[in-house]
């Protein structure tokens, strides 16, 4: 039941995605255009995905938790993301307004390997595995 319980912020975020996919072009269209023209570096990237992303491969190690995450781990938190932005496309091609794009597919990688790659970074992995419980064996 424990490690259910680990895995309920992923399901969580992914029902977030979902829904977000869910809306029409139109819908997304607007307020995403308005924070593309403040932020200039935000144009010709989808920031939408990468953030979507990022933090979908955060709650996937987590769901792991109770192990150390090892490069392994990590590559498959990372195919993970890429299986669930595929599905993500093929939901947006019934959406009317919105059409399934590899780029997208891309960003989402390159949230989920960042994601990763955070959890790398010494500070961050030595709280990730107080708060996981991962043990060294």
């Amino acid at each position: 039941m424990r490690n259910a319980v680990r895995w309920l912020p992923a399901l969580v975020w992914m029902t977030v995605i979902y829904c977000l996919s869910a809306q029409t072009g139109d819908d997304l269209g607007g307020w995403l255009h308005e924070l593309q023209q403040l932020v200039p570096l935000m144009q010709g990237f989808d920031w939408g995905h990468f953030v979507s992303y990022f933090i979908l491969a955060l709650t996937y190690a987590w769901g792991l938790g109770g192990r150390r995450l090892t490069w392994r781990r990590k590559a498959l938190v990372v195919v993970l993301c890429v299986i669930y932005g595929l599905t993500d496309e093929y939901h947006q091609s019934f959406v009317p307004g919105r059409s399934p794009d590899i780029i997208d597919i891309r960003n989402d990688a390159i949230g989920a390997a960042l994601a990763m790659l955070f959890l790398t970074v010494p500070a961050v992995r030595r709280n990730y595995d107080r708060w996981t419980g991962a043990k060294y064996y």
